[in-house]
């Protein structure tokens, strides 16, 4: 049916897509050869400055940077400057949670609501510059407190609502923040998680080393709290309507810092632009994203605690003036079609979600989406985790009825906007199946090297590198750092050259092809092999419909690969099944990788949706898995270890 949906794209579409293709490499030439008039026009054409620029681009070492000297606001871009036209009484925000509540917040309504957080920030002191961290869930109040942040020229910092009190601890420590937004509690898949318990464990950890002023608390369920005198304040209490007008800023003050962690080490304080970030993430809003017309709608799978919602829920949709529609829950709970039965009622156009989500969906079968309308879609956009064949065929095919676009990405918290993928927004560009990312997004300057840094051969594994000049969604730093952890993390491999620390590989018709972290590298028998290159072989198996895999050291091989795997609704585990799996994978890669097949039912994920090898790691080797905060299901960890266990039964024996 691949082929037949392919068709569907449209022999039209083909016989355009020679044209469609010389168009996207004058994009390429024109943003390569012309950066400052490429990116200039765009941002004078997507956003609203109070002061133009001095310079479109200045060359730094090691980063670029952009609108030199222009002065506007993030928050004036996303909500004032829509009242004056048909967009007023526009939906901003759709929002449902697990409870069956719903709420339509409009652009009028988003400008009431963000000038009472930020009323209540500036009546607690905070100012231009100031750091706020927000640790709430997926709710509009969230994206307000993000918006009331910008609107006073303060620095925002989101921590996602799943992490424990020492990252919190960590995270506000860094950033030194002044105030911090909570909710007293949220629900999760059917429990009541605390937030504010955790904010306060967190302050006790830092005691009189805590730079927090105030801790503003939103009554989400009205849960009873613990409230500090002289520190805690209930939002309703002092966030009352008053007019606050947005800061002046400059491009390149900073709009927020993120975290994102490492494998060691502690976490790294991402730090983005106001001016670049919004022009670079809207643009890529309307071209990757698909979101070129009025009336589209987003209902994006993430998190305001990730790079993708900052991006792609609360900035370039709202800059753009679109739709987004967001669900404070997992989006298979209370039941499996939760997220199909909202694409359905508020007719999505582009559904924003992992490769892990698509993986995790099919499990439950064909039926439950094919009951559902769900014709209004004409992109899926997925980001994350390497996408293999099997969840690609599936989200063209069962998904999107074998007429969406499938727009796979690839990006980072770092980059702040697609880096690779298509342009179903304004091009037709072919797509391929699995785990192929598209092509370098105009801007993006991106090669596959080898170890001695020469560009790799068509289909053979290389180093994914980025040259300068970077795009305007770039970050422009790291916070609390010289340079010189900046440099180490990610220029010291290549001189000059931005590396992401990603495998990847280049076609022979130009496309490129992520093939996971380097550092999640297998070494079997003298072969380094990507983790993520190996799960691609076992899901292409029809039966699976998720796989992680791992090295556990072995005296002959070096390391011997083990898969925990996650079939599909109609097949059931069995030796013989294993055995098939097995031969699938050493006829697509090879002899030398036949590994060792565990049945799980379920494995240990982010809540973002990313697969925690680390954990699946740890237990099979019997050592401490660390930090298990962010696991969205505590009985994942039963079935590594109940797999585990039949293993080590088996050896005995």
């Amino acid at each position: 049916m691949v082929e037949e949906a392919m068709k569907l794209q449209g022999q039209e579409l083909e016989e355009k897509a020679d044209y469609n293709m010389r168009y996207y490499s004058h994009l390429m030439k024109l943003s390569k050869e012309k950066p400052s008039e490429f990116w200039g026009t765009l941002a004078e054409d997507l956003l609203d400055w109070y002061e133009p620029w001095s310079q479109t681009m200045v060359q730094e070492d090691p980063l670029t940077r952009w609108f030199v000297k222009g002065k506007l606001n993030a928050c004036y871009n996303a909500v004032d400057r829509h009242l004056n036209s048909s967009r007023k009484f526009k939906a901003a925000i759709i929002w449902e949670s697990e409870l069956g509540e719903r709420r339509i917040v409009t652009y009028q309504d988003l400008f009431y609501e963000v000038n009472r957080w930020a009323n209540a920030l500036k009546s607690l002191g905070v100012e231009k510059g100031d750091r706020v961290t927000i640790y709430m869930p997926l709710t509009p109040e969230g994206i307000a407190a993000m918006l009331a942040s910008a609107r006073l020229g303060a620095i925002h910092s989101v921590i996602f609502a799943g992490f424990g009190s020492q990252a919190i601890a960590d995270r506000v420590d860094d950033a030194k923040s002044k105030v911090i937004i909570t909710a007293d509690a949220y629900p999760r898949r059917g429990k009541v998680v605390e937030l504010k318990r955790t904010v306060d464990e967190a302050l006790n950890a830092l005691g009189d080393k805590s730079s927090v002023k105030n801790v503003i608390v939103f009554r989400r369920m009205k849960t009873e709290v613990s409230m500090k005198e002289g520190r805690d304040v209930f939002f309703d209490e002092v966030g009352k309507y008053k007019y606050v007008e947005p800061a002046r800023v400059d491009s390149n003050d900073p709009l927020f810092i993120l975290y994102t962690s490492g494998t060691t080490g502690k976490p790294k304080g991402i730090v983005h632009s106001t001016g670049g970030y919004l022009a670079g993430t809207s643009a890529m809003l309307l071209w990757s994203y698909g979101l070129s017309q009025e009336n589209d709608v987003l209902f994006n799978t993430s998190d305001i605690g990730w790079i993708v919602g900052h991006s792609y829920i609360t900035y370039s949709p709202l800059v753009m003036g679109r739709t987004v529609v967001i669900y404070e829950s997992a989006p298979d709970y209370p039941y499996p079609d939760k997220w199909a039965e909202m694409i359905e009622r508020y007719r999505a156009t582009t559904f924003g979600t992992s490769a892990t989500a698509l993986r995790y969906f099919m499990k439950y079968g064909d039926e439950y989406v094919k009951n559902r309308d769900l014709t209004s879609l004409r992109i899926i956009v997925t980001n994350g985790e390497v996408l293999n064949y099997s969840p690609w065929k599936w989200g063209l095919e069962v998904l999107g009825g074998g007429k969406v676009f499938m727009s796979h990405q690839w990006w980072q918290t770092e980059t702040g906007a697609p880096n690779l993928g298509y342009l179903p927004g304004i091009i037709y560009m072919p797509m391929k199946s699995g785990p192929a990312s598209g092509f370098p997004l105009p801007g993006n300057f991106i090669e596959v090297l080898d170890e001695d840094g020469n560009p790799s051969k068509p289909r053979s594994r290389g180093y994914l590198v980025m040259r300068p000049p970077f795009p305007p969604n770039m970050m422009i730093g790291m916070w609390n750092d010289n340079g010189e952890r900046l440099r180490k993390t990610y220029f010291s491999k290549f001189t000059s050259l931005y590396y992401p620390g990603d495998f990847a590989m280049v076609d022979e018709d130009g496309y490129v092809w992520v093939l996971g972290r380097a550092d999640e590298t297998l070494k079997v028998a003298a072969h380094r092999i990507g983790a993520g290159e190996v799960e691609s072989a076992i899901t292409s198996y029809p039966g699976v419909a998720e796989a992680a895999v791992v090295g556990v050291p072995d005296p002959v091989k070096g390391e011997e690969v083990h898969a925990f795997v996650v079939l599909k609704g109609g097949y059931s585990p069995s030796s013989d099944l294993a055995k098939e799996i097995q031969n699938h994978v050493r006829k697509v890669m090879g002899p030398i990788v036949t590994p060792q097949i565990h049945f799980v039912d379920k494995l240990p994920k982010t809540r973002s949706g990313k697969v925690m090898r680390r954990v699946i790691k740890a237990v099979m080797m019997g050592s401490n898995a660390g930090d298990l905060t962010t696991i969205e299901d505590e009985a994942s960890m039963d079935e590594i270890k109940r797999a585990v266990e039949e293993l080590r039964k088996e050896l005995k024996t």
